[in-house]
């Protein structure tokens, strides 16, 4: 969610995950809590949360402000899995989307990952559950981050135009050191799909254009909005370092 959906009630489902990153003394939420969402007004604008020991509140979450929102959902994981960090882990200094590969994981919870950047940090699940695998990451995420070979997914049909474009297109492929590939639904739509411009047009350039020019047609949003980044996805092969 941006942080003007987590204003509006409407924007939250039952069951969703939502962390409290600065607390608030009126609602009696502390600091780091995690609570799960019980119900929804959508005409009033409530939100009803439970926490963990099945006390409910109930508060309008235009009042609350640093305020994360997740939805769970299961993972099994082994030895030898690459994995991604979901969420910011500050304890440990682990940045969001840091990617690693497991070393060690036994049955109370506790794992021991080796971070890409050379770092192994050890911790247990219920100190921070913000975990997915690693083996496919957004295009968005995988800035900065290299590998051998990158096999890129992209869906002309189901992808909004401000995620498949020329950016896209510049990131994905220039992740891979030796070969890249793309798998697309379109083979013959992706190379218009993929040449779409997303730059944006300052108010200088806007003021030198003489009437009656036409330079062509030029998106103004361009910003990456992270929950619908998943249709396109660029996926690593072997191991992967940030720099």
């Amino acid at each position: 969610m941006t942080g003007a959906d987590r204003q509006w009630a409407a924007q939250y489902e039952p069951g969703d995950i939502v962390r409290y990153t600065r607390g608030s003394k009126a609602v009696r939420i502390d600091a780091g809590e995690y609570v799960r969402v019980a119900a929804v007004d959508r005409e009033k604008n409530l939100l009803t949360v439970e926490r963990a020991g099945g006390q409910q509140i109930t508060y309008n979450p235009e009042r609350l402000h640093g305020v994360s929102v997740f939805r769970e959902g299961e993972r099994e994981f082994s030895v030898g899995d690459r994995v991604q960090f979901t969420a910011p882990y500050r304890d440990e200094h682990i940045a969001n989307r840091q990617l690693g590969t497991f070393q060690q994981i036994d049955p109370e919870g506790n794992f021991r990952i080796q971070t890409d950047s050379g770092r192994a940090v050890q911790f247990n699940v219920r100190e921070h559950p913000h975990l997915d695998y690693g083996y496919a990451v957004t295009s968005h995420s995988s800035q900065g981050a290299t590998a051998d070979r990158v096999l890129i997914h992209v869906d002309t049909e189901q992808a909004h135009e401000q995620l498949v474009n020329s950016r896209l297109a510049y990131v994905s492929v220039s992740r891979a050191r030796h070969d890249a590939q793309i798998y697309t639904n379109d083979a013959g739509k992706l190379g218009d799909e993929l040449s779409r411009d997303v730059s944006k047009q300052s108010a200088m350039e806007a003021a030198h254009q003489m009437p009656g020019e036409d330079h062509g047609h030029t998106v103004e949003h361009a910003e990456h909005q992270s929950a619908s980044e998943s249709h396109s996805h660029v996926q690593e092969e072997g191991h992967s370092t940030s720099r």
